[in-house]
Parts: C-alpha cells; structure tokens; sequence
C-alpha cells in the first residue's frame, strides 16, 4: 500500500500533517509526532506582534491611550505570555529541521505587508521546507469593499512570492462573497498551497466579571463538512495542492477529505485531546479500511468523490440544501 503524497511539490510518507498548534512548542513532542507517523508538521503560528513586543515598538504604542481604542492594552497578551520570541522561533525552526526528517513548515500571522515579507524572508533564511501564511483579517469598516478585502490577500500572497523561493500556503477563510472566485485568484496569484479553512474563535461575554472573554472551541466530526465541499468544488479546478483542516478527528474524516480532493489532511483538536500518539491509531485504521476496500493507494483515493467526479455534482450546492431539509424527519 502506498500512503505517499505530495504537498505544494513536497513529497510527503503519508497525509496526515499535524496544524499549526501548541504540539510544536516543545522538540520532544514534535520528535513523538514523527515517530507516530506525522507526514510534515506545520508549527505554531508567531505574530507580528511579538516581533514589535521585543522592539518594544508596540509596547510603547499600546501604553500610551491604551483604553482608547478597541484593542487596547490589557487585550493584548503581555510580552512574557509568548512562547517564543522571533529569535526564538527561528532557533526552534533550525533545531526542528536538525531532529526529524520530515518537511517542517513554520505559520506566520502578520498585520503590514512589510511584516509578510520580513519574517518569510527569515524563515526562508533558516531552512524551512515552506511557509504557511495564517490569515485572520476581520473587517469592521463599513467602508471596506469585498474587492477591496480580496485584494489586500492576493498583494500579501504576490509580495511573499516575490520574496522567497520556497513553497508557500495561504490559510483562508470561508466567509467571502464569492469563496471560489478567491480561491482561483489565490491560485492564479501563485499560491502553492490552500489551507481550507481558518477556524475564527469567537469572544464569549463573562457574565460575572461583565467582561469579554476569549474562547477556544475544540473541533468535533461535524466542523468537516466546510472544507470538504470545497475542496470537492477545487478539486481539478486549480493548480495549487489542497489542505483540509477542521473536524478531522477518526481515519474516516481523514479518508473523506482526501476522497474530496484533499493533498494532506491536518490534524489539531484530535491530538490535543488524545496525545501525538493518537496519530498512530488514525494512520493504521486508515490503512485497515483501504485494505478492506482494496485501495492501493492513497493517490488511487484523491478525488474520487469529488464534485467533478460524482454522478451527481449538485449534491455540493443548492441541491443538498434542498435535499437535507425536505428529508429530514422530526421524531
């Protein structure tokens, strides 16, 4: 049975890939995720923040009218939250790359297209395998239009192309007007790689302390459903390789996504939950059912139920709507 698969021009054992989490903090865990079976390992995502926290940059904005405007000071985590600072980071890149074998991709989440490109640049510098850039813009002026918003992604995306020579993700959203209009773009714009979907934790309201407070949800099965129809929408459709992130938590979800187009599947909540050696477990129950349904490879699986391959391609848009709600029956 071949589990191999390639991922933005990486060749990778199999495709299961653990996200961007806290799993990658520590060396020991990241070696314990290789020995479970882990394909590549996408590290933790670094702010851009922390980098002005150690130039004291931000620091000296955010003291200064702190409670003026709606991130203010006390919002944001204090300088020795962090993990990692920059340096830190990149030093934890180079150990990672010196203790396994398999791709490491670094995450970084920037707020200037100067932070985009700086911190690529050094990431590249120290011999990561590719770059994830973790995108987590909420737009609140009204005045913003949907081109506008898709237009500051496709610049971010064009001006990081520009800058290195390694392969390079983008970690999108779902909630555009037009979510595969920016996926082609992005594709057209030179991405090598498109992370379905970024996870949006919603702030919660403390009904005691009569603050806001933020909130981390792990993932369940269900969440899987977003990114598999579109990836089977993508699938055949564009250059770039394809990630599924979001609800993968049995070798069932895992077969789904890569049955709907997907290159690699991540894995998060399931592994936080669990432990990276729960991976192992995924992995040989994935080769249990490919054995039971005479798959011989996982590039045999790839797109087999996606839209341009099922008899019926509307099952992925209103068709399915229509279908779930008049089939549902009220016990």
């Amino acid at each position: 049975m071949n589990l191999s698969t390639t991922y933005m021009g990486l060749s990778l054992k199999n495709p299961l890939v653990p996200s961007a989490s806290p799993l990658s903090q520590e060396l020991d865990t990241i070696k314990k995720l290789e020995d479970a079976g882990a394909g590549a390992i996408v590290m933790y995502s670094i702010f851009e923040e922390q980098f002005q926290l150690e130039s004291k940059a931000l620091d000296h904005y955010l003291s200064h009218g702190a409670e003026s405007f709606s991130e203010a000071l006390s919002y944001f985590p204090a300088q020795n939250d962090y993990k990692r600072g920059p340096e830190e980071y990149l030093s934890h890149i180079q150990k990672i790359k010196k203790s396994v074998s398999i791709p490491v991709i670094p995450s970084i989440n920037c707020i200037s297209t100067s932070g985009w490109v700086e911190y690529a640049k050094k990431i590249e510098q120290v011999k990561a395998d590719a770059l994830e850039l973790n995108l987590y813009f909420i737009p609140t002026d009204s005045h913003l239009t949907s081109d506008t918003i898709e237009k500051l992604y496709l610049d971010v995306l064009k001006e990081v192309k520009k800058a290195v020579k390694i392969p390079v993700s983008i970690k999108l959203s779902p909630y555009f007007t037009n979510t595969f209009r920016m996926i082609q773009n992005l594709d057209k714009a030179g991405a090598n790689g498109l992370v379905l979907f970024n996870r949006f934790y919603q702030p919660d309201l403390n009904l005691e302390e009569l603050i806001v407070e933020p909130q981390v949800s792990l993932s369940n099965s269900t969440d899987l459903r977003l990114p598999l129809r579109w990836i089977a929408i993508s699938y055949g459709k564009i250059k770039a390789s394809l990630a599924g992130t979001g609800g993968v938590h049995t070798a069932e979800d895992a077969i789904k996504l890569l049955m709907a187009g997907a290159d690699v599947v991540n894995l998060c909540s399931v592994l936080l939950k669990n432990g990276p050696e729960y991976l192992k477990k995924i992995l040989n129950n994935m080769k249990s059912w490919m054995e039971k349904k005479e798959y011989e490879s996982v590039q045999q699986l790839k797109g087999s139920l996606s839209q341009k391959s099922v008899a019926e391609p509307s099952a992925f848009e209103r068709a399915n709507y229509m279908k779930a709600l008049t089939g549902y029956v009220v016990k």
